[in-house]
């Protein structure tokens, strides 16, 4: 039996110039609205622990699909069938009350979950413990910085293990310690069998972890299928404005900058590879093995160039070295449609024996507003000879005194 079935979906707005068109509309009974479609009809069909990705343009549809699935808002034509609890993170922490402490929050978003008060009780702790919130509990949420507002919401948005997880954009929440507990809380889920809908700009991620790929653009689906294939031909639609079929004459008439978002820019395409050998999970020996990373992205044409920053974390998240653009007085030079790609290689990398995660960041030109970034892109498996301790293999020589001195 499928997870999630829709039947012709769509969802329609009225757009009113003035608020009193509308009551003006009530009164004569005159049309005084004009309809913006969000979303055509769709047919769609999710399989139990399927990993279902979507991709597209900010406005391009994908969250309300993912609302009307979800249920916090209605479709204005079709149906939607939905076997199983759904837990969505949309919006994280949308329906916290800023006066209420975090655990009355807990209490009260558990309870609109579904949850009865002894089911709540029994989760708390380890909704607590996640969030890393324990001396904060008692604080009304106002106080908290945004970083603990989408830590709790996502702990308690995650705790009711549901048949059905809706992800939009969630995995980068909190900082590099939490985003990645966040991350493995999420892939947990997909290793025992539980649906997924994942909802992301970052197109590494999305084929990473999804088992089938949907394209949404300007409300209608214009791919669905394999995930290399379908982020592949979004990727080439985001650098050249052309839809797959489409000749290069496309873009004289329509020139392929018109569609990044205005004020935007996007990670394309990243690859890892270790002594030339390309792949997500990679075998390094200290000390003679070079690493390069290799970016791909898209930018809005009238912004300044981006930069591009790496680091590499431990297990628990703690940054062991890095690499910025920026830092290092490197200028990315970029095509006439905003795209462009950098390259940072690691000669004979020194870290010491250990598993080691890249992270990827697309940021603004002064390094300080982050426009994109890909978590846990690849895993460098470090070995070495010898037995030096420590992170990393720090240049050094050994002086001795002359013999008979």
């Amino acid at each position: 039996m499928s997870a999630i079935v829709l039947r012709h979906l769509g969802k329609t707005y009225a757009q009113y110039e003035r608020a009193v068109d509308r009551l003006l509309e009530v009164v004569t009974g005159r049309k005084r609205h004009r309809e913006f479609v969000a979303l055509h009809p769709v047919d769609l069909e999710v399989e139990r622990g399927e990993v279902l990705g979507l991709v597209g343009m900010n406005g391009a549809g994908k969250s309300t699909l993912l609302k009307l699935i979800a249920g916090t808002i209605l479709p204005t034509s079709g149906h939607i069938d939905v076997h199983g609890r759904i837990s969505a993170l949309l919006e994280l922490g949308a329906g916290f009350h800023p006066e209420m402490t975090g655990r009355e929050n807990v209490y009260m978003s558990g309870t609109v979950m579904g949850l009865d008060i002894g089911q709540i009780d029994a989760l708390y702790d380890e909704i607590v413990a996640f969030s890393g919130l324990e001396e904060f509990m008692n604080q009304p949420v106002k106080t908290f910085s945004s970083g603990m507002f989408v830590r709790l919401a996502f702990a308690v948005a995650t705790s009711v293990q549901p048949d059905i997880l809706i992800v939009d954009e969630a995995l980068s929440v909190g900082d590099g310690a939490f985003a990645r507990k966040s991350f493995e809380r999420i892939m947990s889920f997909k290793e025992a069998g539980g649906t997924i809908l994942f909802c992301s700009h970052s197109l590494y991620q999305v084929e990473a972890i999804c088992s089938r790929v949907i394209w949404v653009h300007h409300g209608k689906i214009v791919m669905n299928g394999d995930p290399a294939v379908v982020t592949a031909a979004y990727s080439q639609f985001l650098e050249t404005g052309l839809f797959p079929g489409e000749e290069r004459e496309a873009v004289e008439q329509k020139p392929s900058y018109e569609c990044v978002p205005a004020g935007m820019a996007h990670l394309a395409k990243i690859e890892v590879a270790a002594g030339g050998v390309t792949g997500h999970d990679l075998d390094v020996e200290s000390g003679k093995t070079d690493v390069a990373i290799t970016v791909r992205f898209v930018s809005d044409p009238a912004l300044p160039a981006p930069s591009v920053a790496v680091t590499m974390v431990r297990q628990d998240g703690s940054i062991i070295a890095s690499a910025g653009s920026l830092n290092d007085g490197v200028v990315l030079v970029r095509r006439q449609d905003g795209s462009g790609e950098a390259a940072v290689t690691f000669p004979r990398l020194a870290l010491l024996k250990g598993d080691y995660w890249l992270n990827v960041y697309l940021l603004c030109e002064q390094g300080l507003h982050p426009y994109d970034q890909a978590s846990m892109v690849a895993r460098l498996c470090v070995t070495q000879q010898g037995l030096e301790q420590g992170v990393v293999s720090l240049p050094h020589q050994w002086t001795l005194p002359a013999q008979g001195g």
